[in-house]
């Protein structure tokens, strides 16, 4: 979604980071961070589409992120890569990248200049439960800073994941239970992240594993880079109905109601989000069932992930910015928010759309 304009903190004039039409700017080094308008140089936290767009003459992100940037972007992107915890120096300013636990390769970028620290989180997941991590990616790396540019996808109280050992046994449960009754699984989840952490966390001897083209490709960009995930195949390569009824389909939003579907015939399906915290969000959806498992960071793990940068000053980005803002000042931070193009769902949908069934 857009973002709704806030009344900002005056911006000062040695700010590292400032917002432009382009995108969210660092003056000092000339170089903006996961614009949404092509630039000369851009440094890319993560490769969901409304992070990671075309048209940038240079691009900077983790070595994890390059088979899905490359995937999604073209092979002839000029793409300079940073390990996790290696730093850079750009026009006097050091730049790093560092774990976000959102998804692949996703980073916080953290920024030093004239004796300041700020720290751009992108999208991040943290836990709001103790020795939780997600499995698919490097955990999130508190980064102490001056100042902390934090999203708010889900900056409402009413949002507090159940713990992901729960949310794995209901969909095992769930599939399970649709195999001995003969109907075949639809477990939809976006491409690139969700569908990963899905196939890591179920349980693989219950039945065979369908994955649809779009989740396929990344996939083997998950493998490349170490991270294990379960045995899957094309549709087609099922031989039977029988196995067709004990299979778990993991598909991207955008299959639902598509020719694609046919072959499975009488299927059950759920979708695996934050969203689904709200029943009306799957009431809507029209969905069998609804499970509760983001990559963003829920209430609790918001509030944990900006009390341990230990920053004075937070600017706000995509979601319920007037909420987390009211809530830092609360707290006596100095808080503020900026507009930004991310978060829009229908843009990774569209990437999705882009990559082969």
């Amino acid at each position: 979604m857009m973002a709704r304009r806030l009344a900002l903190i005056p911006m000062d004039d040695h700010d590292l980071v400032v917002e432009r039409p382009q995108g969210l700017y660092c003056p000092a080094g000339d170089f903006y961070i996961d614009p949404w308008q092509p630039v000369d140089r851009a440094v890319i936290t993560h490769a969901h589409a409304d992070h990671a767009r075309r048209g940038h003459g240079h691009y900077l992100a983790t070595p994890q992120s390059a088979g899905v940037l490359r995937a999604r972007l073209g092979d002839d992107i000029v793409l300079q890569t940073l390990a996790y915890g290696d730093t850079l120096e750009h026009h006097g300013v050091r730049v790093s990248l560092h774990p976000a636990g959102h998804v692949l390769g996703s980073a916080q970028v953290r920024l030093q200049h004239g004796g300041r620290v700020w720290v751009v989180s992108g999208d991040y997941w943290i836990s709001g439960h103790d020795g939780e991590h997600n499995a698919t990616c490097a955990p999130f790396e508190p980064l102490r800073c001056d100042c902390f540019i934090s999203e708010s996808t889900f900056g409402l109280a009413v949002y507090r994941w159940p713990r992901q050992a729960e949310v794995f046994a209901d969909i095992d449960a769930w599939w399970r239970g649709n195999a001995e009754a003969g109907r075949a699984s639809l477990l939809m989840g976006y491409s690139f992240g969700k569908a990963q952490r899905l196939l890591a966390g179920v349980d693989a001897s219950i039945g065979p594993i369908v994955v649809h083209g779009a989740v396929d490709a990344i996939n083997a960009a998950y493998r490349a880079a170490g991270v294990a995930l379960p045995a899957t195949q094309h549709a087609e390569a099922l031989k039977g109905k029988a196995e067709l009824n004990r299979a778990l389909i993991v598909a991207p939003p955008s299959v639902k109601g598509s020719p694609w579907l046919k072959r499975f015939g009488n299927y059950r399906n759920a979708f695996a989000s934050g969203w689904m915290q709200l029943r009306g969000a799957r009431r809507r959806g029209a969905y069998d069932r609804g499970f509760v498992l983001s990559d963003h960071a829920d209430w609790p793990g918001l509030q944990r992930a900006i009390r341990a940068t230990g920053a004075e000053r937070v600017i706000v980005t995509h979601g319920y910015e007037a909420v987390m803002v009211r809530w830092l000042r609360e707290q006596g931070l100095d808080a503020g928010a900026f507009r930004t193009e991310y978060g829009d769902e229908r843009i990774e949908a569209a990437a999705e759309s882009e990559v082969s069934s």
